[in-house]
């Protein structure tokens, strides 16, 4: 039997935590969450008038940062990339992209303007993903804000106040309100006397009353902290009304306001000036010589002196044999290639499941929301389309592109509509947060990952019960990561435990890299 929380234990834990910073770094500590840690050079070996041919079989992030890497120690790589483009998850749809979604191809309409770009794929750095913004300082990618959490955007939920959209600061404002008056009425009865001494419980209490800005009494009778009514600047503001409790509690994404900022999603982000894409940018004009686009590898076949590749490329097979190869092809399509690979390592490819992340986006005819005082931010939705996002940049334009559906899971409910289905259903979700956005919004496009060619998926999915791994799937993990025959490197970061940031691919280049440069120092002698 689960046993419950009294309400003292509630509150020491309360006062013992110190709030969300201090429970991420015991998360660091206790392995649960990724700690920070600064980037730090790679100390690879220089081959100097030695030749080692590197095959990397995919132009993602991970194995562009392969190539760089190692380009710069006098590896000869070549890379085979099976689209038209390289960059993989990191995709930046503008005017004319193609969208080479099976049975769903698109060609982007937004006007030709340089702010009006989608973020298709990465949207999103954080301040702490040391790995990537030290790449993109090296390699001149320019950086600016992103602004995630905007107390400004709205909370849009039909369970709440007949649907009717809230800003996000009034939900928050009213819940913490409440809440400080339950705690503070807690401590006022003798039996919270301990564990506390007085002056402990007086600073605690102090805590409550500022966190719910209660009022004599101990009561929550409003806060100015959302904001006024009218006035609130030459005049003296009249307060907003307040929102029963009840009725804040009607909805069930309250947790999400609450959270969705902390740990990868917290303050600071950054976003690539102009374009995630900008980063693939960034590495292509270093190593841009070395790929080969339209390159549909067809095998792999590994031994312990090396590895050889068959691939298609402009209706001709082609063959290339190199001393290590590293591949970011998705899993699951390398299963359907020819291939020689052991039984638990095949094993291991078939367990991982593919994400089926989706987005759309629609460029704007005005700037809306800016005349809604929202300069930035996300607005959260209860319904399939989950929210808005409003961009960061282009600042008082006359256009902008607004991200009006974003599912990381569970995104096969808009990949099995069609595409003006798919359309139809986020006017209607968007119209519930705006009323006019039927005639606000134009030219729109849509991203099913589960569809996109050459991918067929997104983040990879390791672990079947949700925040635990069993034996075997560790063991998974373990042989995934191991080079066949000390030749042949899974990477991406669909073999890290932190799938689907630009980050854990990068570490998972690395990770590769150094492994292999032991076994090359070892052969070198």
């Amino acid at each position: 039997m689960n046993k419950l929380v009294t309400r003292r234990e509630f509150l020491n834990l309360l006062g013992s935590t110190g709030g969300a910073s201090a429970a991420l770094k015991a998360g660091a500590a206790l392995g649960l969450l990724p700690a920070a840690s600064i980037a730090k050079p790679l100390d690879l070996l220089a081959l100097g008038s030695n030749n080692k041919k590197v095959a990397i079989l995919g132009g993602g992030l991970s194995g562009l940062t392969v190539a760089y890497e190692l380009s710069k120690r006098g590896y000869d790589c070549t890379i085979l990339e099976a689209s038209h483009r390289c960059g993989g998850r990191i995709f930046t749809v503008r005017h004319g992209d193609l969208i080479d979604e099976i049975g769903n191809r698109q060609y982007c309409e937004f006007d030709e303007d340089p702010h009006l770009y989608f973020n298709g794929g990465a949207a999103r750095i954080p301040g702490f993903h040391h790995n990537l913004l030290s790449y993109c300082k090296e390699l001149g990618v320019e950086l600016e804000v992103f602004v995630g959490e905007n107390n400004n955007a709205y909370f849009q939920d039909d369970a709440l106040l007949d649907g009717k959209p809230i800003r996000v600061n009034d939900y928050k404002t009213n819940i913490r309100g409440f809440l400080g008056e339950m705690l503070a009425k807690s401590m006022s009865e003798q039996e919270m006397d301990k564990p506390f001494t007085e002056q402990e419980a007086e600073n605690l209490l102090g805590i409550i009353r500022s966190f719910g800005d209660l009022k004599e009494g101990d009561l929550y009778t409003g806060s100015s902290r959302s904001g006024y009514k009218t006035g609130g600047y030459i005049a003296h503001g009249v307060q907003k009304d307040i929102i029963a409790f009840r009725d804040l509690l009607q909805t069930q994404l309250g947790n999400q306001i609450f959270t969705a900022y902390e740990g990868d999603h917290g303050p600071s982000l950054l976003q690539a000036k102009g374009g995630m894409d900008n980063i693939t940018a960034g590495f292509l004009r270093k190593i841009g010589e070395q790929v080969k686009y339209h390159a549909m590898v067809s095998a792999i076949n590994v031994s312990n002196d090396g590895v050889e590749i068959a691939y298609d490329q402009d209706g001709t097979r082609h063959a290339l044999k190199v001393d290590y190869c590293f591949s970011c092809i998705p899993t699951h399509l390398i299963t359907g290639l020819e291939h020689n690979f052991p039984g638990d390592y095949v094993k291991a490819l078939k367990y991982v499941r593919r994400g089926d992340a989706y987005k759309a986006a629609f460029q704007a005819k005005e700037r809306f929301w800016e005349k809604d005082g929202i300069y930035g931010g996300i607005t959260k939705t209860n319904n399939r389309s989950t929210g808005i996002w409003y961009p960061s940049h282009g600042m008082h334009q006359n256009k902008g592109i607004l991200l009006g559906a974003y599912n990381f899971r569970g995104g096969l409910y808009h990949t099995n509509m069609s595409q003006q289905e798919r359309i139809e259903a986020h006017i209607k979700d968007g119209e519930k947060v705006h009323p006019n956005y039927r005639n606000l919004v134009e030219k729109p496009v849509t991203i099913a990952w589960h569809r996109i060619n050459h991918m067929l998926g997104c983040a990879a999915s390791w672990n079947r019960s949700f925040g635990t791994w069993t034996q075997e799937e560790k063991l998974m993990f373990d042989t995934l990561q191991a080079p066949v025959h000390g030749r042949h490197y899974i990477i991406g970061d669909q073999i890290t435990v932190n799938v689907a940031w630009m980050e854990s691919a990068i570490r998972s280049a690395h990770w590769a890299l150094e492994d292999l440069d032991q076994r090359v120092r070892t052969e070198l002698g």
